[in-house]
Parts: C-alpha cells; structure tokens; sequence
C-alpha cells in the first residue's frame, strides 16, 4: 500500500462502537481504525460514500483508484494466516463507473497483451525445462533420457515449492540437480512410497532406501 494511503477494516466480530458517534459495529462493517482516533464508523470517517470495489481486476482496482479524488483500501485480518489481506478497495461510483467504461473499452487489445505474456512465459518454462534436463545429463550422463525428462519436468513444475522453482536451480547449480533426482528416485525406484503407506514417517523411512538412492545417482554418473 502507498504511503498515506486510507485503510478500512472489515469487522470480524460485532460489539464494537464507533468512538465519535457512538454507533455499534457489526461484523462485516467496514471500519477506520487509528491510533490517533481509534475505531471510527464510515460516516465519521466521511468515507460513507464510497462504493466497494472487490480486489480481483487490477487494472479496474488501477484506473477506479486513479480516477476517484477519495478512496480507502480494504483489509481483513486472516486469523487462519495470522496476516492482514487486501480484499479491495472503496472508490467513489463516478470513477469506478469510468473505469469500467474505460476497461471495457480497451478489454480486446489488454486480453492480447495478456496471450502475448503467457506465450513468452510458456516459451521461457519450457527453455527452463530444458536448460534443467541439460544440467541432469551433464552431472547424469548415463541417467535414461525418460527419466531425465520427468525429473525435470516433475521439479520444475510451475508452483509447486519443489527443488526445481528454487534460486539455487535456476542457477543450474549442482546440488540443487542433485537433489531433484534423488527426489526421483526416491519416488519412482524405492519403496519409499510404500513405507509411508504402511506408517513410516519420513525420518525413519528414509534411511531404509538411502543405499537404493546411492547406487543408482553412482550408476547414472556412469562412474
């Protein structure tokens, strides 16, 4: 959020009062809370009205922000993620109106602008890929080529926490590869799976098939 930016909360509980006028809060209000005021109901914030706008479309949320002289970003607090989330913004209807206009306008070229990026974004994943299969080979030269590209294709997965979207393998860096294939084969060449399956936590199933994983990364270096 920017500097000086306006903030509402959106009450998770009700009993609350406005500290100026006195009004209840209920859960699902819309409040302003400082340190300076304290709890303050949207009248006597004087941003009663301003009009919700759901996060969700940033260049609407953009231009609907640009266009109203008055606006507030709404927050709730996450007790799950135990972290304050962005929900939206309020605008004035004058400008959110606009900026729908406006979004609808231009709707066609911003959708191919869009298809531009998630084509250059899949041709720069797949290069990745790749690049990631090369360094396998590289490190793995006698690794079989099926195997090298689901190991690739399994740790760089887009998302997915795993080795593969790490900083340390997008640097192709040794021990980063190499960790992604003793993944693999953990996976695919032990009994890992089926120890689990039968009640094994990790910490003592893997050491039941560390020698399993050290013989075929021996194998596939091709030493």
């Amino acid at each position: 959020m920017a500097e000086g930016q306006r903030v509402v909360w959106i009450s998770h509980k009700s009993g609350e009062r406005c500290e100026r006028c006195g009004a209840e809060c209920f859960k699902g209000n819309f409040l302003q809370i400082t340190r300076e005021e304290g709890i303050r109901c949207m009248t006597c914030a004087g941003l009663a009205h301003l009009v919700f706008l759901p996060a969700g479309d940033p260049a609407l949320t953009r231009r609907a922000l640009a266009a109203s002289p008055l606006s507030a970003i709404v927050v709730k607090f996450s007790r799950h993620r135990k972290r304050s989330e962005r929900q939206g913004v309020l605008a004035e209807a004058a400008a959110i109106e606009k900026a729908k206009e406006e979004c609808t306008r231009d709707a066609v070229r911003r959708e191919k602008a869009r298809e531009r990026r998630r084509a250059r974004d899949e041709a720069a994943d797949r290069e990745y890929v790749a690049r990631f299969a090369e360094r396998i080979l590289e490190l793995y030269p006698a690794c079989p080529r099926a195997d090298v590209d689901a190991i690739a294709r399994h740790a760089c997965e887009k998302y997915s926490g795993r080795v593969g979207r790490s900083a340390a393998a997008k640097q192709f860096n040794a021990r980063a590869i190499t960790l992604a294939v003793q993944a693999y084969i953990r996976h695919q060449y032990t009994s890992y799976d089926e120890l689990l399956a039968q009640g094994l936590e990790p910490f003592e199933a893997r050491p039941m098939v560390a020698d399993r994983i050290k013989d075929l990364l021996y194998r596939w270096r091709g030493d």
